[in-house]
């Protein structure tokens, strides 16, 4: 069976606070980076998959029961070949 990989994409969503985003924006602030007004901080996961006919449910499942926290966080996911 061929393989692909999905790329998620995770971040919080809008409203909840970002501590690591509002630090990241302060430092960057005091190195004299002053175009920058806000960080959203996030993370992402590369996964190598079969490529099966329900692929797009499989990696829906695992973002929701895994790798998210869906009542702070939202997430995007990317299919590569």
């Amino acid at each position: 069976m061929n393989k692909k990989r999905a790329i998620v994409y995770v971040r919080l969503k809008e409203g909840v606070l970002d501590p690591q985003g509002k630090t990241i924006a302060q430092a960057m602030g005091n190195m004299g980076y002053q175009e920058f007004s806000s960080v959203r901080s996030g993370r992402f996961f590369e996964l190598e998959c079969d490529n099966r006919p329900d692929l797009d449910k499989r990696i829906d499942d695992v973002c929701r029961k895994l790798l998210t926290n869906p009542v702070i966080e939202t997430y995007k996911v990317e299919i590569l070949p």
